[in-house]
């Protein structure tokens, strides 16, 4: 296997035009495991640690957030860059795996990933976070909510990498729930739910709610997102609420919950979110 180490974004994107069979790799965690297990096995492997476009934490003058694609899950739980609605990507970053992983995996990775039982891809959802994916034609600006296709499938075209995370500024008063239920510390979720809420007075000015782990892809609902939106987010509200992201999910049976429990636990956590919303909790 050949082993290659780019230091530009364009040196990345010309080794992967040139060689189909090259994976890019970023932290390792999850490609590593899965050529230990045989389920991929690429001719060449595109380290991206020394390419020093793709990482860190930049804000801009509007308060958009870009996130390079090699930045560590670490830097993002450490970093104070986050704004009160985008630190839901914050919240997910520091529950994922355990101090080592969190070291070594990166953003970008787990984005490319696309596993649905991530912490990052409902998170992102929520944030209405947008991913850049670069290519040799150039780059372009995906929604999360349309990157995520389905299991283990993104929006990703063929040779184009991950190059950024883009958070746009959050609502004024924003408040970010990000809830996660597993089995042990650092595993893989049974439900996660992320939410942002905007809140004036006891109005709902704004709400994005988003659950992982609850089918292919995150599970969203505009029915939802609208119905809380100009609420108060009353207990009547939130059952209904809860009501729709149910029927709009579609568990599996696994080693870590049932379907059946998965439904059930994800719709009490989409009400306790929008309890921790009204009562002005964020992390």
């Amino acid at each position: 296997m050949n082993l290659h180490w780019p230091e530009t974004i364009d040196e990345t994107l010309d080794l992967l035009s040139k060689n189909p069979g090259a994976r890019p790799i970023s932290g390792g965690a999850t490609l590593v495991a899965m050529m230990n297990a045989g389920l991929v096995t690429p001719d060449a492997l595109v380290f991206l640690r020394r390419v020093d476009a793709l990482a860190g934490i930049r804000r801009q003058a509007d308060g958009t957030l870009v996130i390079g694609a090699m930045t560590t899950h670490e830097t993002i739980e450490r970093s104070t860059e986050f704004d009160s609605g985008q630190d839901i990507v914050r919240q997910a970053a520091r529950v994922i795996a355990n101090p080592t992983i969190r070291a070594w995996g990166t953003i970008g990775g787990a984005v490319a990933h696309a596993d649905p039982s991530a912490d990052y891809p409902g998170a992102l959802v929520a944030a209405d976070a947008e991913i850049v994916c670069r290519g040799r034609n150039g780059e372009r600006r995906v929604p999360a909510r349309d990157f995520f296709l389905g299991y283990f499938e993104s929006a990703l075209g063929p040779g184009e990498i991950v190059s950024a995370i883009v958070l746009p500024k959050a609502p004024h008063g924003a408040i970010a729930v990000y809830d996660k239920l597993a089995r042990v510390e650092g595993d893989y979720a049974i439900v996660s739910i992320a939410a942002v809420f905007a809140m004036e007075s006891e109005i709902c000015r704004h709400a994005r709610l988003a659950a992982g782990a609850c089918g292919p892809k995150p599970v969203r609902s505009d029915a939802a997102d609208s119905l809380l939106a100009g609420s108060k987010l009353d207990h009547d509200v939130a059952g209904r609420c809860a009501a729709m992201l149910g029927a709009a999910a579609d568990p599996v049976d696994d080693v870590r919950a049932s379907a059946s429990y998965r439904r059930k636990a994800m719709m009490r956590m989409v009400r306790r979110s929008i309890q921790s919303a009204r009562a002005g909790v964020g992390p």
